[in-house]
């Protein structure tokens, strides 16, 4: 008979995937890197890489250290998760800016342009992964140099792909959207419920 789980261990510091994952139920502890590990080296992107290759590879590889990290820890059984979002313009990935100037170049090139939030979840249920890649369409009006400015100095832009979160104020600019809200919050939730079903979580 298939083990049956009560909770997951969610490998993820985001407040906003721990909101969502609350949102449908679902009970969650915590999988967080040790000190030694370099959590931030496996978001490294490669020359040429695709946008969507590039967030499986991330999710993919969060999902082996996590895994690891259970068994190095002795912790019980449970499923893991996983998740990884990136903002695209065309093929080029927008990461998380390193200071305000890039943040600011960032927003700049969204204005007034559609872009992609791509954002892939993996959950290994102690047996096999399973893996799913949410893409949505995002579109900002045109953002006048004040907004951008007080984005910035707002500190929101950081830590986040593409500069932006779509709950954060900036979302009186965005003039469409298509696709997943909550995949652009950075867990798409039909996915993800798929996967923890086939899991065999109970939620």
């Amino acid at each position: 008979m298939l083990a049956r789980f009560d909770f997951l261990y969610l490998a993820s510091q985001s407040a906003r995937r721990r909101q969502l994952l609350g949102q449908i139920g679902v009970r969650h502890e915590l999988l967080l890197a040790d000190a030694d590990e370099d959590a931030e080296a496996l978001e490294a992107t490669r020359t040429g890489e695709l946008p969507a290759d590039y967030v499986e590879r991330v999710t993919r590889a969060k999902l082996g250290a996590a895994r690891q990290r259970l068994a190095r820890r002795g912790l019980p059984p449970a499923p893991i998760l996983c998740a990884d979002t990136t903002v695209a313009l065309g093929r080029r990935i927008l990461g998380k800016p390193a200071d305000a100037g890039e943040a600011a170049a960032t927003l700049l090139a969204l204005s007034g342009r559609s872009h992609r939030v791509l954002t892939a979840v993996a959950v290994h249920d102690g047996r096999r992964g399973h893996f799913a890649l949410s893409t949505s369409s995002v579109r900002f009006a045109d953002l006048p140099a004040g907004v951008i400015e007080a984005y910035v100095a707002s500190g929101e832009p950081f830590g986040k792909a593409g500069a932006y979160a779509i709950q954060s104020s900036l979302a009186g600019w965005i003039a469409r959207i298509a696709g997943s809200y909550s995949g652009i919050m950075g867990l798409p939730l039909y996915e993800t419920t798929q996967l923890l079903r086939r899991a065999h979580l109970r939620f």
